[in-house]
């Protein structure tokens, strides 16, 4: 066995693109066609036939797809050779003799961070590859014989190994990020259509270069924006972190921070994200076709991983915001073997307010914090352990109200990767994640503290096997301890003063699955499995059984540990892909998710004293079956992507609330619960340009979300309050020079649905609204553009940095935040719309030595 490394600087010889017209000749006259377009010259065995006689149409596409077509794909090894390309019949021991393992992790060269999702491939064979996995591992299984394996990434340089394989081997890259300023050469290493010949659908990854580009309000990059800007994700209003996805509610959307779940992902009142864009090295959001191992939502699963750290050298990262300041450290703890990375994030809007003349706002509190760290150790070739965590928190004051409330999260996950074999390979994970809010209170002398806690113990064990270049075979399982405290009320004050306590909500939630991706040639894809799920709901407390009118008709008590009620569920999942030709697929996908953890909440914004229940006796685990069908296609050599998808969601054991429902500190609150059936259907386009200096996206979603519960619209279908029709974004990014980039976004969307007051009446002197249909209107329709300049300063080896500006909502449209009522005269009420924002200019500054 030996290895050599060779680095291909953008593209391999095979993946460039030549046109070729019409032409009926030889094979070795079509070789020759193709050596003067590519620049590049053919050496070939005398085993190959090259007096032929072929007939070829016109066309685009490149050179390994000219020659599969000439000669047949799998029946000719390509070899790369400088710039020569040398054809030889396949050897039959590649088909017939013993099968041998190329395995290994693929690194970013400079700071030694594993790569998710990289390519590699054998250029040999033309349909053999794989993809590195979360924590950048890959395996391919191949007979015997004498390849080149290649690594290709977007943004960086691919990089071949020439493997003479005569046994198991491992092959480990490093491989370099394109210097080249213009995203051009950036997007030439990604694997050929990478958009159309992936197996799944519905899959968002975002590029993180991007985040840096893309204008947000005050100048804070923002995933959870950026993630708003793609079709059949809806931003759930001005100033809001929140999001659906394919018409699902905010709490149907599964959040992981290195696999702990984030429960409420939102700073200041929903205007920022709790994620620090500086500590993220990958995130990925599945809309449809979510792998078998994530559970536990019905819309979406939005899967974040942090930076491991720079193992070369230490490092420093930061910015300056009007809002905020961040830093980032990040060094090995031992040079080439582990790794460390912390960074923080605060806001100083407290400082400006207490700038103020007037005391009732000096004197009040609004602040954010949050601290990412990490750190990774390899204890030998075949393990490794990650340690990484994060702890935020908002504090908001207001003297006058005599109060405080403070809110955030916090995460720990410890991981251990062990590598049984090159074929095997595990994660194991103790995941603890915990929410809270805490309000403490001083009205008329009585102080008093208010406690609400989400805390949820995991331990999961995950296992991927990779049997032949064909099949790659998932399985685990995970066991999850959800500890809810809904509402603690207390009395700190001297005075005699009742407190009011909700029980403590105990439930246990076990899953395994499994699943098959099989890929048996170029032209089909399947991907099928399961999960088995249940969820139990703990003792000790007394469990009440509702009517239909909310009225308690049986209790049980149960002690401590004792089931009160189990619930099981299959959930099946399943895609497919098929290449319709080298540019353009049909993919398919079915799944079932089930949700045991619900969101009690009637704001229209991210509110932190929003209240999280378990299923139960009376509430019944949420059930989405969804069902999707897309069509993918490239043009110009994936210069631009076109995609459309289309899908249809039905939902079991929605909720909705009961008119003038009381869902704050209620400890029968489940009596104030309706539940229906509900039903989410819609299109999606998409088109983006990746290459050049002007490149960007277009998406448009054409949807409708709807509910049908007993009791509300006399049991008729209605919009629900996140059914918007219209959903529009358009992204721009043009390079003007290598220094300076600018970039706008325009969104439109049509309003959300919500209900207005149809009139008055009055009852012994007290005037009430009278409401006719539930989410009967609809707010104002919104848009918004937005426009920013980076310009990137002089750039050194150890040293760079770029100043930001950008302009939020450029046309000061005035957008409705809400609208309130206020009695007019004795027949009429008055509607009041509340704008948040007209012009928010910001400047950033951003460094890194």
């Amino acid at each position: 066995m030996s290895v050599s490394h060779t680095l291909l600087y953008g593209q391999t010889l095979l993946d460039k693109e030549v046109r070729l017209d019409h032409f009926t000749g030889t094979t070795g006259n079509i070789l020759d066609l193709i050596s003067k377009q590519g620049g590049f010259t053919f050496a070939h065995s005398n085993h190959i036939d090259i007096g032929r006689k072929v007939t070829i149409e016109a066309g685009n596409a490149t050179v390994r797809t000219w020659l599969d077509r000439i000669f047949g794909a799998g029946k000719i090894d390509y070899v790369v050779s400088q710039n020569k390309i040398i054809l030889r019949p396949r050897d039959k021991a590649k088909s017939t003799g013993n099968l041998h393992t190329i395995s290994g992790y693929v690194k970013d060269a400079k700071t030694g961070e594993a790569l998710i999702g990289v390519n590699v491939i054998i250029q040999e064979l033309a349909s053999v590859g794989a993809t590195t996995n979360a924590y950048g591992f890959y395996s391919i299984t191949v007979a015997a014989g004498n390849y080149t394996a290649a690594a290709q990434f977007i943004g960086y340089e691919t990089k071949s190994v020439a493997v003479e394989l005569t046994q198991n081997v491992k092959v480990d890259f490093e491989i370099q990020e394109n210097v080249t300023q213009l995203d051009v050469v950036e997007v030439t290493a990604e694997k050929e259509d990478a958009n159309v010949t992936d197996l799944t659908m519905g899959v968002t990854k975002i590029d993180m270069k991007e985040v840096d580009k893309i204008p947000v309000i005050f100048g804070e990059k923002d995933i959870l924006k950026i993630i708003q800007l793609r079709p059949g994700v809806k931003s759930a209003g001005e100033g809001n972190s929140g999001f659906h996805v394919r018409g699902g509610a905010a709490d149907q959307n599964l959040i992981l921070l290195d696999e702990a779940t984030v429960y409420n992902a939102s700073h200041l009142l929903g205007f920022f994200s709790v994620f620090n864009g500086d500590a993220l090295k990958d995130v990925t959001l599945y809309k449809s076709g979510q792998p078998a191992e994530f559970g536990g939502r019905l819309s979406s699963v939005l899967d974040i991983r942090m930076k491991d750290g720079n193992d070369k050298k230490f490092g420093v990262e930061g910015g300056i915001d009007v809002i905020a300041s961040r830093l980032k450290l990040e060094g090995p703890i031992a040079k080439g073997k582990g790794s460390f990375m912390i960074s923080g994030r605060r806001t100083y809007a407290d400082l400006f307010l207490g700038l103020s003349p007037d005391t009732s706002v000096s004197q009040s509190t609004i602040y954010f914090y949050d601290l990412n760290a990490k750190a990774n150790y390899r204890i030998d070739d075949n393990n490794r352990i990650y340690l990484s965590g994060y702890f935020g928190k908002d504090v908001l004051g207001d003297p006058d109200d005599r109060g405080y409330i403070k809110w955030g999260n916090a995460t720990g996950t410890v991981r251990w990767n062990h590598l049984f074999s090159e074929k095997m390979f595990s994660n194991t994970s103790l995941i603890f994640s915990n929410y809270h809010y805490d309000i403490d209170t001083d009205l008329g002398g009585v102080k008093g503290k208010v406690i609400s806690r989400i805390q949820d113990y995991n331990f999961k064990q995950d296992f991927q096997y990779f049997p032949n270049t064909q099949s790659e075979l998932k399985f685990g399982f995970n066991s999850v301890y959800h500890r809810i405290t809904p509402g603690t009320i207390t009395s700190t004050s001297t005075e005699e003063a009742k407190g009011f306590d909700i029980p403590l909500k105990l439930a246990w939630n076990n899953a395994a699955y499994i699943s098959h991706q099989w890929k048996p040639s170029n032209i089909f894809g399947l991907e099928y499995g399961v999960r088995l799920s249940s969820f139990s709901i703990l003792g000790p407390g007394t469990f009440y059984t509702y009517n239909a009118s909310g009225e308690a008709v049986d209790s049980t008590s149960y002690s401590k540990g004792e089931f009160a009620k189990t619930y099981f569920n299959v959930e099946p999942r399943v895609s497919a892909s098929f290449m319709i030709n080298d540019r353009s697929s049909i993919k398919t996908a079915y799944e079932r998710n089930t949700q045991n953890l619900h969101l009690i909440s009637n704001a229209t914004s991210d509110n932190p004293t929003d209240l999280w229940i378990p299923s139960s006796l009376n509430v019944k685990p949420q059930i989405g079956d969804q069902v999707s069908l897309g069509y993918f296609r490239n043009f110009r050599n994936n210069t631009y992507e076109f995609s459309t998808e289309v899908y249809y969601r039905h939902l079991q054991n929605q909720i909705d609330y009961k008119d003038g429902a009381e869902l704050n500190f209620n400890e029968n609150v489940e009596a104030e619960l309706l539940f229906g059936e509900g039903r989410a259907y819609g299109i999606e386009f998409f088109l983006k340009k990746r290459v050049g200096r002007l490149n960007g996206w277009i998406g448009y979603t054409l949807a409708r979300t709807e509910k049908k519960i007993a009791g509300i619209n006399n049991g008729q279908y209605y919009p629900a309050k996140q059914d918007r029709t219209h959903d529009i974004s358009v992204v721009g990014i043009y390079e003007l020079s290598k220094k300076l980039t600018l970039s706008a976004t325009w969104v439109y969307y049509t309003g959300n649905a919500v209900t207005f007051p149809s009139g008055k009446y009055e009852i012994d002197g007290r005037v009430y609204n009278y409401y006719t249909e539930r989410n009967g209107y609809r707010m104002p329709d919104y848009h918004r553009l937005d426009i920013a300049v980076t310009w990137l300063r002089k750039k050194t080896e150890k040293f760079e940095s770029s100043w930001n500006f950008s302009l939020y909502n450029a046309y000061g449209r005035q957008n409705a935040y809400a609208i309130n009522f206020k009695p007019l005269d004795a027949d009429r009420m008055q509607a009041i719309q509340t704008t948040l924002f007209r012009w928010v200019p910001s400047i950033s500054y951003n460094f890194k030595f």
